[in-house]
C-alpha cells in the first residue's frame, strides 16, 4: 500500500458518518418528493384523502410531514456545504493551488445545474440542482481558500438576510383574510391539486410534460425565496469542516449534545403542530386551521431545528449500531447524484400516467 493509499483508508472511515449521513437525506428527501410525483406542484402537498382513508393512511401523511418535510432538503443542503470545502481542499492538495480549485469546482457546479435543468424539464419537476447550480456559484466558489474571518462573515450576512426574510414572511402571514378570501383560496388549492393529479397519474406523456415544464418555472422562480436559508446551510456546512465539527465530531461531542436536544425540544412541538395542520387540511381542505399561515411563514426554521437534531445524532452515535447503518447508507450518500436522479425516473415510471400510472389507485400508505 502507498503512502497515499493508506492516507486514503485513514480518512475513509471518518468520511463513511458523512456519507451515511448524505444518504439518509436522500432517502428522506424520496420519502417526501414521491407524494409530488402525484400531487404536483401545489399548497396541497398531500393531495385531498379520500372518504375511506385509513389510520395508516393519516399516518402515513402526518408521518412525512412530522418527521421528512422540510427536514432533509436541509441536512443535504448543509452537506453539500461541507462538500465543497472537502472536494476543494483535496484539490489544493494535488495542484498546490486554490485557483485550480475554484476552476474544477466550477466546472462541477456548472454540470450540476446542466444536470439540474435536464431533470427539471424532462423528468420531475421538484428539481434542487438547479438552484444548487447557481447558488453554489454565487456562494461557494466564493469562499474557496479564503481564510476563517471571511467565511464568518459571509455566514453572517447571509443569516441576517435569512432572518429578515423570516420576519418579512411572518408580518405577511399575520394580515388578516376575509372569510370569502380564504373560502376562494381552499377552493382553488382544492380544484388545483385535483386537476394535477388527474393529469400525472392519466394523462399522456405530452399533457404530463407541459405541466412539468410548468410547475418546474414555477418552483424555480419561487426557489429564490429560499436562497438566504440554503446559503446559510452551506455556509454552516463548510464552517463545520473548517472546524472539525463533521470530520472529527468526537472532539466536539458537547457541541453535538446541546445541538440535538435544542434542536428536539424547540423543533419537536414546532413540526408537531405542523403535522397536524398537513393531516387536517388533507380531510377537509375546504376549512384550513386558523395557523396555517403562521406555520408556513415559520417553517423554514421549525425544519432547520429537527434536522439539526438529526444531524447531531449522526455525530454522537457510535458502536456497532453505528457501523450496520454507515454500511447501509454510505454507498447512497457516496453516488446521491446517481441515486437522486434514479429515485425520480423510477417514481415517474411507476406512479404517473404514460408509466404505470400507480398513482391514480394507490392509496397514500402505498
Amino acid at each position: 500500500m502507498t503512502a497515499s493509499s493508506a492516507s486514503a483508508a485513514a480518512v475513509r472511515p471518518r468520511l463513511a458518518r458523512i456519507d451515511a449521513l448524505r444518504g439518509l437525506a436522500v432517502f428522506g428527501i424520496l420519502f417526501v418528493n414521491v407524494w409530488s410525483h402525484v400531487w404536483g406542484f401545489q399548497p396541497l402537498r398531500y393531495g385531498v384523502l379520500p372518504p375511506d382513508a385509513t389510520l395508516a393512511d393519516m399516518l402515513s401523511l402526518a408521518l412525512t410531514a412530522l418527521l421528512a418535510e422540510q427536514k432533509f432538503y436541509p441536512v443535504f443542503a448543509f452537506l453539500f456545504g461541507a462538500s465543497a470545502v472537502l472536494i476543494t481542499r483535496a484539490i489544493r492538495r494535488r495542484s498546490g493551488r486554490w485557483d485550480e480549485a475554484r476552476r474544477l469546482y466550477r466546472r462541477r457546479l456548472l454540470w450540476l445545474l446542466a444536470c439540474g435543468v435536464l431533470h427539471g424539464t424532462l423528468i420531475w419537476f421538484g428539481d434542487i440542482l438547479t438552484l444548487y447550480g447557481l447558488l453554489g456559484c454565487v456562494v461557494l466558489l466564493g469562499i474557496v481558500g479564503v481564510r476563517a474571518r471571511t467565511l464568518l462573515l459571509h455566514l453572517r450576512l447571509w443569516l441576517l438576510a435569512f432572518f429578515a426574510l423570516l420576519g418579512v414572511g411572518l408580518w405577511l402571514s399575520l394580515q388578516p383574510l376575509s372569510g370569502d378570501e380564504q373560502a376562494a383560496l381552499a377552493l382553488a388549492a382544492v380544484d388545483g391539486v385535483e386537476a394535477s393529479r388527474q393529469i400525472l397519474t392519466q394523462g399522456d406523456w405530452l399533457a404530463i410534460a407541459q405541466l412539468r415544464l410548468q410547475d418546474y418555472l414555477t418552483m424555480t422562480a419561487q426557489s429564490l425565496l429560499i436562497v438566504p436559508q440554503v446559503a446559510v446551510l452551506f455556509l454552516l456546512g463548510a464552517w463545520s469542516v473548517r472546524r472539525g465539527w463533521l470530520t472529527r465530531p468526537w472532539r466536539h461531542r458537547m457541541l453535538w449534545r446541546r445541538t440535538f436536544w435544542i434542536g428536539l425540544t424547540v423543533g419537536l412541538p414546532f413540526n408537531l403542530a405542523w403535522a397536524t395542520m398537513r393531516l387536517l387540511e388533507a380531510i377537509d381542505p375546504l376549512h384550513p386551521w386558523p395557523w396555517t399561515y403562521i406555520l408556513f411563514a415559520t417553517l423554514p426554521l421549525g425544519g432547520m431545528l429537527l434536522a439539526a437534531s438529526y444531524v447531531a445524532l449522526f455525530m454522537l452515535a457510535d458502536g456497532g449500531p453505528m457501523r450496520a447503518v454507515q454500511g447501509w447508507l454510505a454507498p447512497v450518500g457516496r453516488m446521491a447524484l446517481t441515486n437522486y436522479l434514479l429515485q425520480s425516473l423510477l417514481c415517474a415510471a411507476l406512479l404517473q400516467g404514460f408509466g404505470f400510472g400507480l398513482g391514480a389507485t394507490l392509496p397514500p400508505t402505498g
